[in-house]
């Protein structure tokens, strides 16, 4: 089988209001054990592998196994962390071993009233085979963002 060597590119901001402080939305992601409690795909995935290591330079690994379907790899970098403001990073996805996509990341926290204006804005690069799948990647981000929400209510 012959793979078409070929690129997609996409882009997406997804913003969301959450009715939490800034420090609490930021907790969500800087501490280890809140992460666990949203990130992911829940109760659809057998998980594999965790890493977590939040600081520049640092990495983050999440790795599993649909139910019904391929293994799952994402390896991210931090390249900027500025606390309670912007985290910034960089990762690649992997799909049963397959090199995906390498995006780069910038999540904003801002407060408004009550609550925390959140944004993310991710471009990124998808390959040959996956170059479809551009599309899904923001339909998975806000499926996160949704849990995110529940995680905070």
């Amino acid at each position: 089988m012959t793979i078409e060597r070929r690129l997609a590119h996409a882009g997406f901001t997804l913003t969301r209001d959450y009715p939490a402080a800034v420090e609490r939305v930021w907790s969500a992601f800087a501490d280890e054990q809140e992460k666990l409690s949203w990130w992911g795909a829940g109760d659809a995935m057998e998980p594999a592998e965790w890493a977590f290591d939040f600081r520049v330079g640092g990495r983050d690994v999440a790795e599993g196994k649909f139910h019904d379907g391929p293994v799952s790899r994402y390896v991210a970098t931090y390249t900027d962390i500025v606390e309670h403001h912007r985290i910034v990073t960089t990762y690649d996805m992997w799909l049963d071993g397959v090199h995906m996509s390498t995006s780069v990341a910038s999540l904003e926290f801002e407060p408004i009233g009550d609550g925390t204006r959140f944004t993310h804005v991710e471009h990124g690069v998808f390959f040959d085979q996956f170059r479809a799948d551009d599309k899904n990647r923001e339909v998975g981000t806000r499926g996160l963002l949704d849990a995110l929400g529940r995680y905070l209510a």
